[in-house]
């Protein structure tokens, strides 16, 4: 997804008020993580981009759910950074992850947060210390489709699960038609695409069909896909792809890839069925709650919400950095970005992209996180 067809998607400011501060500015540290912090901090929270040290290559790999945003995180840091280069892969969580634990990347990132065996293996790397989980930005899970005919879908969890399952087979299936009364449903195959690779979207979704259908979803959570049936594509865009070629498909991807294609009304026992958006997954995170210890920002997001306009299916898109024992030679560059990331500016570019914004007062304790890292 170009940067030019992200700008299409602007929010109002009114938008930006109620969700809060997203987040993203400021370059400034030293290697020891003492200096320069609280420079650091202040430009973070007023907007303004301090680079300091900040100089040579950054590689880093993860989510891909959060590659749009990493791209116009990247562009607008380096044209005031010019010291700094960043390569940021986008090769799904689970690799970004086994990258970082590996030594092999400055910063990771996922959409899930590390579990325990993530974290004693992080220990090796993070010598003194750990993997910790700084959440960046939030974005709903978005459930595009291709049928002809039907622009308005709505469908519950029992329904989507079912559907994933290769329980329902037909988009004119009787529970498909209950909810849609009113839909001129063909009598078309449904071709339902999930993640080849392992993926914080896929542990997001079918977290969400653990919590609200269990009945119906009898699978394991995490990042690997685990239900038989339906076909497979890599990442994102991958799953993307397949939903705007394919006749009768649908699949579940962070909002930004589903740009030009019709998502599903999710009905979650409100009063009305709540469509993916930018508020709506704000909604649904400010219902959220701090789960990490320490230093660890980890969020519980609640998938069983039946708050007006709160939207269920909602990931929150995590950094990963060591607490201590970050390289040296990395350290300064790590702070600046993570610190632009977790800075006004940057909470601009994100509205533009599409993506929620994490709210104030999880956001303020990530800049804290941040000065601190060393």
């Amino acid at each position: 997804m170009k940067l030019q067809r992200m700008n299409r998607r602007a929010l109002t400011l009114g938008a930006l008020a109620v969700s809060g501060a997203l987040a993203l500015t400021a370059c400034g540290s030293d290697e020891t993580g003492n200096g320069g912090d609280s420079a650091g901090a202040s430009a973070a929270a007023t907007g303004s981009i301090d680079c300091g040290d900040a100089k040579g290559q950054l590689l880093a790999d993860g989510s891909s759910a959060q590659k749009n945003a990493i791209d116009a995180w990247v562009k607008a840091f380096t044209a005031e950074c010019s010291g700094v280069q960043i390569n940021y892969k986008g090769s799904g969580s689970g690799a970004g992850i086994t990258a970082f634990n590996q030594g092999q990347v400055a910063f990771a990132g996922s959409d899930s947060a590390l579990d325990e065996e993530e974290i004693a293996a992080s220990k090796e790397v993070c010598q003194g210390g750990q993997g910790i989980d700084l959440p960046m930005v939030g974005g709903p899970i978005a459930l595009s489709y291709n049928v002809p005919g039907v622009d308005n879908l709505v469908l519950d969890a029992p329904t989507i699960a079912k559907i994933f399952d290769s329980k329902i087979t037909k988009w004119n299936d009787a529970a498909i038609k209950k909810l849609n009364p009113e839909a001129d449903l063909p009598d078309l195959k449904i071709q339902a695409f999930h993640r080849s690779d392992e993926s914080g979207t896929t542990d997001n979704f079918t977290k969400y069909l653990i919590a609200t259908t269990p009945e119906n979803w009898k699978y394991e959570g995490g990042k690997a896909w685990q239900a038989k049936g339906g076909q497979s594509a890599s990442g994102s865009s991958g799953v993307a792809q397949q939903v705007s070629q394919v006749s009768g498909a649908i699949s579940y991807m962070e909002l930004s890839y589903a740009e030009g294609m019709n998502v599903v009304a999710i009905d979650t026992g409100a009063a009305e069925p709540v469509k993916a958006s930018t508020e709506a997954a704000t909604a649904a995170i400010a219902d959220a709650k701090v789960v990490g210890q320490g230093k660890d920002l980890a969020l519980e997001i609640n998938y069983k919400t039946k708050a007006e306009g709160a939207y269920p299916i909602t990931l929150v898109t995590y950094e990963i950095v060591c607490d201590k024992g970050n390289k040296a030679e990395t350290l300064p560059a790590t702070k600046a970005f993570l610190n632009y990331v977790a800075g006004e500016d940057g909470q601009g570019l994100l509205a533009d992209a599409g993506y929620a914004p994490i709210p104030d007062e999880i956001i303020a304790k990530v800049r804290t996180t941040i000065e601190g890292l060393s």
